[in-house]
């Protein structure tokens, strides 16, 4: 699978695809980010279903393989943050350390349990600070039960409900033997779904897979673009393994996450994708202040702690413009309604966050509480 991967970059380079004037959607794309994660555990079909009744267009599975090569729901090929697996005496041998993406990781791997095995988990709240009174109830969904769960509830509702999966890790998965590119490709390709206007996206953090995919379906592809962290002048902060995508590191090219929202980076992505999907400091950020010059952060808030509260914003990088002239979209991530995990010129208020980045113009968002969403696309709207 990797030498077709490098085969696929060879391809895609040779595929010019011409900038075109940018057709902005109607409205914004609410996402349902692992499902509804705010109210039920990541990743499963409650979850799913919670965000399709709050009016999400899209619904998203992260995909990693079992053992036997079912692609199911997880955010991680890893199991231990959560599912109630470090509960089970029977797998506890299963406990093993694997390299992923370069380091050392030692949890339960999906790869190693047959499909039947994860039947038994049961999904819980990674979150400490959320509820967690779900814990233990709900199982672990395929791909298949996800899609099943999206033309179901589609034909209920009367509108169309996406799917947006994830492809986790493919390096990872490529060295076991359980690449998940074709697997999806094919079972995509059983729903009919093939070209740009079927109700799927497919995303990675990686480039070699989306180029590859881009040679294997013409459903759209989005290149996502990750980090670590922000300093405390807003400035994105790179750390490995959120410092290159990892097929980078593999193939010895010495670019960042950053040089992908450059303007040939966002050039590059537009030879192989439709859309690219930055953290949301990349499109703005917020910067801590410090107005007495004491060389300590001002706890704006005055409630005894520095988080993000206490950060204000940073005015548009313009990679939305960028993007926008190539035309390419943007969806951008991970939407968080706690008020600790928004800046202080949201004053508490998450819809004020959404739109913020909807007069950015941003053509999706991905949310932990999608209802929270789709209430701030109702308000921009008026």
């Amino acid at each position: 699978m990797l030498r077709t991967f490098a085969s696929a970059i060879l391809i895609s380079a040779t595929v010019l695809a011409a900038p075109a004037a940018f057709a902005q959607n109607a409205q914004p794309l609410v996402i349902g980010h692992r499902g509804a994660p705010g109210y039920f555990p990541d990743h499963t079909i409650e979850g799913y279903t919670k965000a399709i009744e709050s009016g999400v267009d899209f619904i998203e599975p992260d995909l990693v393989s079992t053992k036997d090569g079912v692609l199911i729901a997880r955010h991680e090929p890893m199991l231990g943050g959560t599912t109630d697996i470090s509960e089970r005496k029977e797998f506890a041998d299963r406990k093993t350390t694997k390299k992923l993406d370069g380091f050392d990781v030692t949890d339960w791997f999906a790869s190693d349990f047959t499909f039947a095995e994860i039947k038994t988990l049961k999904a819980k709240q990674p979150m400490a600070d959320r509820d967690q009174s779900h814990n233990g109830k709900y199982a672990i969904p395929s791909l298949d039960e996800v899609i099943e769960l999206a033309k179901k509830k589609s034909t209920e509702t009367g509108r169309t409900i996406g799917i947006y999966p994830e492809v986790k890790h493919s390096i990872f998965h490529a060295a076991q033997g359980l690449a998940i590119e074709d697997k999806l490709v094919d079972r995509l390709k059983k729903e009919g779904w093939t070209e740009k206007t079927s109700p799927v996206i497919i995303q990675s953090f990686e480039t070699a897979n989306l180029k590859y995919l881009h040679t294997r379906t013409n459903v759209r592809l989005v290149q996502l673009v990750d980090a670590e962290d922000v300093d405390k002048d807003g400035n994105i902060v790179l750390v490995a393994p959120l410092e290159q995508p990892y097929d980078y590191v593999v193939a010895g090219d010495k670019r960042t996450f950053k040089d992908l929202v450059t303007p040939a980076g966002l050039a590059e992505i537009k030879t192989y994708a439709d859309g690219v999907g930055p953290w949301k400091p990349y499109l703005m950020a917020g910067k801590q202040t410090d107005a007495n010059n004491d060389g300590k952060p001002d706890d704006l808030n005055g409630d005894g702690a520095v988080d993000e509260r206490d950060r204000v914003l940073i005015k548009d990088t313009g990679v939305v413009k960028a993007a926008h002239d190539l035309g390419l979209f943007v969806h951008t991530w991970t939407f968080r309604s706690e008020p600790k995990r928004l800046a202080s010129d949201y004053k508490n208020d998450p819809v004020a966050e959404y739109r913020a980045f909807f007069d950015l113009g941003v053509d999706g968002v991905f949310s932990d509480y999608p209802d929270h969403a789709v209430k701030a696309r109702g308000v921009a709207q008026r």
